[in-house]
């Protein structure tokens, strides 16, 4: 558990034992307690703990501030509900839906885990509908002593936003600003289905710019403080990345060759930039098959193939 601020940690959730993959952030001021992205039921008593170190419980936290629905992020809010009904849970409007009734959700992302669902993400349970606090982008909310600006943040999500805390100077910015594990300059785009919008993840990129934070924390992981270097570096590789899907959908082959190809290319790309030891932990906090799958669909739906 670290420190971002005044009032404000960070913890590991050591998402399946391994370190470095998820990481929660936990606001503390003015007698309320918020999470946000408090990550997957299955690093749910890990939460648990690190709260009570602190002397939380669950019964404290007030808000959950979700920066989207993917279930590395938001898959325990459900959870939380259930032994605290009077949190309150801020999302993008696009993504409240499915909180309330994660059926469709749930059918999403089974398609792509399929018998991994359970082991990976634990329970996903509904969020009762007068819990949802539905946010378009540009709206001030309070976070205990704080106030939180809002932004539309798509490009990894249709329903991403992130938030700005002006009085610290940090962003939380979920998976806007990419996958980083490690102290090596090398920001990587998780890119998954369905919705993966190369052109609108700039611009939010712009957006983000445009706050002029101190620090970026993102939810792999951690906090950033090389603010600019670390964004040149997300539109570089998010540059190659696109590029190299292009290529593996270039000619006649099978799809499976296509992404065996687009991964073997990617590995290599990362033994480039990063230590080996720091390979792994990219490949499992946003693992390559499904950034071919997301980009794939991504450059078909554009007609650039």
């Amino acid at each position: 558990m670290d420190t971002l601020a005044t009032g404000i940690i960070y913890i590991d959730l050591d998402f399946l034992g391994s370190k470095r993959i998820i990481a929660t952030a936990i606001i503390q001021g003015a007698g309320r307690v918020a999470l946000i992205d408090p990550g997957p039921t299955t690093c749910l008593e890990t939460l648990r703990t690190a709260l009570d170190v602190h002397g939380i419980s669950i019964g404290d936290i007030a808000s959950v501030f979700l920066t989207h629905i993917h279930l590395d992020h938001a898959g325990a809010t459900g959870s939380l509900l259930r032994e605290n009904p009077a949190i309150e849970v801020f999302v993008h409007e696009r993504g409240a839906a499915h909180m309330v009734d994660p059926t469709k959700l749930l059918a999403s992302a089974g398609r792509l885990y399929g018998d991994d669902m359970e082991r990976l993400w634990g329970d996903v349970l509904p969020v009762p509908e007068a819990r949802v606090r539905r946010l378009s982008g540009g709206e001030r909310v309070d976070a205990g002593d704080r106030e939180f600006e809002v932004a539309y943040l798509p490009g990894h999500a249709s329903h991403h936003v992130g938030y700005f805390d002006r009085s610290s100077g940090i962003a939380f910015v979920g998976d806007t600003a990419g996958v980083r594990t490690g102290d090596s300059l090398f920001a990587m785009a998780p890119t998954p289905p369905p919705d993966i919008d190369v052109g609108a993840w700039k611009e939010s990129i712009a957006l983000i710019r445009a706050w002029r934070p101190s620090t970026l924390f993102i939810t792999h992981f951690g906090p950033h403080e090389d603010v600019d270097p670390h964004l040149d570096s997300l539109l570089q590789h998010l540059d190659a990345m696109t590029e190299t899907a292009c290529q593996s959908l270039e000619g006649e082959r099978a799809d499976d060759d296509r992404k065996h190809a687009f991964v073997d290319e990617m590995r290599v790309y990362l033994q480039r930039h990063l230590p080996a030891s720091e390979v792994a932990l990219y490949d499992n906090a946003a693992p390559l098959t499904m950034c071919w799958l997301g980009l794939a669909r991504y450059l078909r739906k554009r007609g650039t193939t």
